[in-house]
């Protein structure tokens, strides 16, 4: 009965992934059916959740999903599971029994999907810091980060076109929620590395390190451009080139941590960070282990990321000399 009633209340249509329902910038055929085949993805994975009775069903469900997508299926369960635990007020979760269970490789993209419910919630939305305090030190700012995805994928002409943040974040909460608008920029701007950029320049000064994060997460994880554009994203990136890899980075740790590596987050990896996709997601972990090791004061995403940033130059580096 309640499988019933989530699709009812939470239904979303799989039309809404089309580039003519959100009205994004038009692209190549190719590219436009990659991004709408993503986003159609996310929402059978969105309302197998809401559907499912058991999790291990879900999660055989979600499994089916080709490799190359598959993230994006878990990334739609963490939605539905967190939107109807919210609004079922459900005493035991089933996104923390699925994120400590069969979900566990997929956290990243489980936490990204949670942003997403955060945004369908009023009353989540009033305090999002006090939601993403419940999780990992960590990973719980992707919370945020899926918030700012969410809001440049369906909210874009507030987010994107008059460039508008939420009022209920501090500065760090709206970097990662930049972050996550930044990944948003490339489904509006079909891949196109030339406009994502563009894009990116018409916000103020201060936000764009974090965008380009965002968009350097999105075209190694999505994909839909090739190694040309790709080069010319990262000639484009100029003095955010550190933050571009920093956010390949992520997408590299979150493919290679899930067992769904495809081809193209390795050339991506390449590119943008100098280093294979195996070697960008060991960054992830060795910088990591190094802020744990030194005991760094302040907000441990950010001291995450920076050291992220900081330990692809010097392995970026240390591969040209050796070639």
């Amino acid at each position: 009965m309640q499988s019933w009633l989530n699709r009812a209340l939470f239904g979303i249509s799989p039309d809404e992934a089309s580039f003519a329902r959100r009205g994004f910038q038009d692209t190549t055929p190719a590219k436009r059916a990659h991004l709408e085949q993503i986003g159609r993805t996310f929402i059978s994975g969105y309302l197998a959740s809401l559907e499912a009775r058991a999790l291990d069903a879900l999660d055989e469900r979600l499994n089916a999903v080709a490799a190359e997508f598959r993230g994006f299926a878990f990334e739609g369960a963490g939605m539905g599971l967190a939107l109807t635990d919210r609004f079922w007020r459900r005493r035991s979760p089933r996104f923390e029994q699925f994120l400590a269970g069969r979900g566990a490789a997929h956290c990243y993209m489980l936490h990204v999907g949670y942003g997403w419910a955060l945004a369908r919630l009023p009353w989540l939305r009033r305090n999002p810091e006090r939601v993403r305090r419940n999780y990992d030190e960590r990973l719980g700012w992707l919370i945020l980060d899926g918030y700012g995805f969410h809001e440049g994928y369906f909210h874009w002409r507030a987010t994107i076109r008059d460039r508008r943040v939420p009022s209920t974040l501090s500065r760090a909460a709206a970097r990662v929620f930049d972050q996550g608008l930044g990944r948003s920029l490339w489904f509006y701007n079909g891949a196109d590395v030339e406009r994502a950029a563009a894009c990116i320049h018409r916000f103020a000064p201060q936000r764009r390190a974090d965008l380009w994060s965002g968009l350097g997460l999105a075209a190694t994880y999505a994909g839909g451009a090739g190694e040309q554009e790709l080069s010319k994203l990262l000639h484009l990136a100029d003095e955010y080139r550190s933050h571009l890899a920093q956010g390949a980075a992520f997408a590299a740790k979150a493919r290679t941590l899930a067992g769904n590596e495809t081809p193209h987050t390795g050339m991506a990896c390449r590119l943008l960070c100098g280093v294979s996709c195996a070697q960008a997601a060991e960054v992830t972990d060795s910088a990591l282990f190094a802020i744990q090791r030194s005991g760094i004061a302040g907000e441990p995403y950010e001291a995450w990321r920076s050291e992220i940033r900081s330990q692809l130059q010097i392995a970026g580096a240390a591969l040209s000399q050796s070639l």
